[in-house]
């Protein structure tokens, strides 16, 4: 997007060292002292400088900082104190009122008062520059009128003062008065009140006409854009602002235009080609549609163009080959087709490419001869096909590369060149096949890699990853063919930086032991593979894992003491067998615990420790014995199963009381007797509750009915009785989904 356009001052902070001495007027430096000794240095600003305390009487105040003097009158013509951290009432006694020969002033980022009094500004009669911009105390009561009155002015920049309101009658005694002005900046400033067509009133010198974020209203006459010497239109931030580009075949003066996030609209015009000395474009977040006329081709001095996220469609025309000047490209969530227009590749100093998220198709070249300086490339959900070419690899400045979503066949080709500089690489579902190729790990300062939900296959050993020393995010998932060795346990790889490694969905058979030096490892996914037997105590000591997922495999055991913390832990689905496992009082914050599917026997132990548990899923083992009562302290259990078990005896009435945030209750297949607890009606979150196929022996809970969020309620197999109210109120069951009574 475009940067914020300042005008600066030309004129020079001091005067020139060649300057006679004791140039400076007596009666200008008593202003200037004056003005020093009632303005407030804010010492805890972000900024350090504070200018106005090296004004020292007994040196020429020509020579201060900050000031520029007449070299032959010695006025005091220049005063610039932008960025100070001052603050200072400007009232009509202000002392720099009296510094009538001033040309230039720039009070920018600062922290002054404008009381709601007369002023004095109509005194600089000779002012051509002012601004006031980023004035924090600005509350909307600037001497507009006294503006008007400085015929001579040439750069007004009034912007980003939040506060600050500019209605359409003032807005025209500007336009009407200020006739020299090749500078107005109001960015930020509230101009809701302003008729757009106020604008057609502007004088024929403006050069520079900023606008962003003034929350204008209405359509833009095409009449403004054709302004003759206009160079830069910022109208970017104006969500009601509408309009369309001038079809008009004058050439024009633009070289900055910014129409990003209005509701301009309509289908390009050729016309376009016109603005042949235009630099940036951007056209970001509008509503043009159509598509993109070859006229384009005629912006030779473009350096900057953005038209992302609008209507645009059919294919993007070839017509870059002339623009030797762009940094900037993006088509972002268009609705672009057809292959890539070749030429973009040859674009020499291109930093920034975004094509992502339209249906582009085809496959990317195999040789390249520009994009040398590219920084961000992004070509992700399209329908790009074919190879993965090496010279995605090789660019010299790309730290970043993401084509995830894409329709990419066939093995990677090897890196000939590997570039040092690229982090990130993201290939998520894709067609890729084959082997990753060994050169692939000589990208060394790799940090993550996203490579799952493709067709890899191989084995990848622990001394080719080891070579990545920066990785810090590993994806390998859904890739069913591809493995994982653990060849030659016993070298040092450690692996420093490494928090993040998923490998789901593979074709792994043994746990990667390699991993257990790495010290910054925080999740580790290795679900759905075909890992088998016991992983033993020595595999996982000194592993210091956050999230662990070893669900869907064929684990007979784990010995999850070797851990020292974790927080959530997936054993669902294996075949592990025993005793539930006592987890240490280290592991005060486990968050979620799964070990549904297995074989397990015996009762519950003590998990009352778990105090921030919300996740608790037993569900199909053979774990018997009654449900301890002290859940009913894990105050903080959303989810909490153990369907298909063995239990019996009463539900706990305890776990009631404390259940307030309980969203799902599975207790079905089970031997529960008794009654429902009345104190369910306490959980108002609960959604689901499944206490089918027990022994219970109780009424119909019509008193169900009161809980607002319930969606599915099973009591099926049960031995309720009773009659079913017909009459029960209508806000009884409001979620009703499912329900089942026998």
């Amino acid at each position: 997007m475009l940067l914020q356009f300042r005008v600066q001052s030309s004129s020079p902070s001091q005067s020139s060292p060649d300057s006679p001495p004791h140039l400076c007027r007596p009666e200008e430096r008593s202003a200037l002292l004056d003005f020093k000794n009632t303005t407030r240095w804010l010492k805890y600003c972000p900024s350090s400088s504070d200018i106005i305390q090296t004004w020292n009487e007994s040196k020429d105040c020509c020579l201060w900082e900050g000031i520029t003097c007449d070299k032959m009158k010695g006025h005091v013509i220049g005063l610039d104190l932008s960025s100070n951290c001052l603050e200072a009432n400007l009232t009509t006694n202000s002392s720099l009122f009296r510094l009538e020969k001033l040309q230039s002033l720039n009070l920018s980022d600062n922290y002054f008062h404008y009381p709601n009094i007369s002023f004095g500004f109509d005194r600089w009669k000779s002012l051509t520059y002012l601004n006031l911009s980023y004035s924090r105390y600005m509350d909307g009561s600037l001497p507009f009128d006294e503006i008007f009155l400085l015929p001579k002015l040439i750069s007004l920049d009034l912007s980003n003062n939040y506060g600050l309101l500019l209605d359409n009658i003032k807005f025209q005694m500007f336009v009407h008065n200020l006739t020299e002005l090749r500078f107005l900046i109001l960015d930020s400033v509230n101009m809701s009140l302003v008729v757009p067509s106020s604008f057609l009133n502007l004088t024929s010198s403006l050069e520079h006409l900023g606008l962003s974020s003034c929350n204008l209203q209405g359509n833009l006459p095409n009449q403004v854009f054709q302004l003759p010497s206009l160079q830069l239109l910022n109208l970017s931030y104006n969500y009601d602002l509408g309009g369309n580009l001038p079809e008009s075949n004058q050439s024009s003066a633009l070289k900055y235009l910014n129409l990003a996030k209005t509701n301009f609209s309509g289908e390009f015009p050729h016309s376009i080609g016109n603005l042949k000395l235009v630099e940036e474009l951007n056209l970001y977040h509008c509503q043009f549609y159509g598509s993109i006329p070859r006229s384009l081709a005629n912006l030779t001095k473009i350096t900057y163009l953005d038209f992302d996220s609008n209507h645009l469609q059919r294919q993007i025309p070839d017509v870059f080959g002339k623009m030797h000047k762009l940094t900037h490209l993006s088509f972002f969530n268009n609705i672009f087709d057809g292959e890539i227009p070749t030429s973009i590749f040859n674009l020499t100093y291109l930093t920034y490419l975004s094509l992502s998220s339209n249906k582009l198709r085809g496959p990317l070249p195999c040789n390249i001869s520009g994009l040398s300086f590219l920084h961000t490339f992004q070509m992700d959900n399209n329908f790009i096909t074919g190879r993965v070419p090496s010279w995605l690899f090789s660019l010299p400045s790309l730290p970043y590369l993401d084509l995830q979503n894409n329709r990419f066949t066939g093995p990677i080709d090897h890196v000939e060149m590997p570039n040092l500089i690229l982090r990130e690489a993201n290939f998520f579902n894709n067609e890729i096949s084959g082997s990753i190729p060994s050169s692939f790990f000589h990208l060394a300062n790799l940090t993550g890699v996203d490579l799952s939900s493709n067709n890899l296959s191989g084995t990848i050993a622990a001394d080719m990853l080891s070579k990545l020393v920066k990785l810090q995010y590993l994806n390998l998932s859904n890739n069913s063919l591809l493995s994982l060795s653990n060849n030659d346990t016993a070298v040092n790889y450690s692996f420093p930086s490494l928090f993040y490694f998923r490998f789901s969905s593979c074709n792994i058979q043994k746990f990667p032991s390699f991993l257990r030096k790495a010290k910054s490892l925080q999740e580790l996914d290795i679900s759905k593979n075909k890992i088998s037997g016991q992983i033993h105590k020595w595999e996982i000591e000194g592993m210091s894992l956050d999230i662990l997922d070893l669900s869907y495999n064929f684990l007979t055991g784990i010995d999850l003491f070797a851990f020292e913390s974790l927080s959530i832990v997936d054993l669902k689905s294996n075949l592990l067998q025993g005793s539930l496992p006592i987890l240490s009082q280290t592991w005060d914050s486990m968050e979620q615990l799964f070990i549904s599917g297995n074989n397990l026997t015996g009762e519950i132990p003590s998990y009352c420790n778990l105090t921030f548990l919300w996740v608790l899923d037993l569900a199909n083992n053979s774990l018997g014995g009654k449900i301890p009562e002290c859940l009913g302290n894990l105050s903080y259990l959303i989810i909490f199963d153990l369907q298909m078990n063995k239990f019996h005896g009463e539900i706990p009435n305890s776990f009631m009381i404390n259940g307030i945030k309980l969203r799902t209750l599975k207790l079905n297949g089970n031997q529960l007797e008794g009654i429902l607890p009345r104190f369910l009606v306490n959980c108002s979150y609960l959604e689901i509750l499944d206490v089918g196929n027990n022994n219970l022996n109780d009424t119909f809970p019509h008193w169900l009915g009161v809980l607002q969020s319930l969606k599915v309620l099973i009591l099926r197999s049960n031995r309720f009785h009773g009659a079913i109210n017909n009459s029960m109120p209508a806000f009884y069951f409001p979620q009703y989904e499912r329900y089942r009574s026998s």
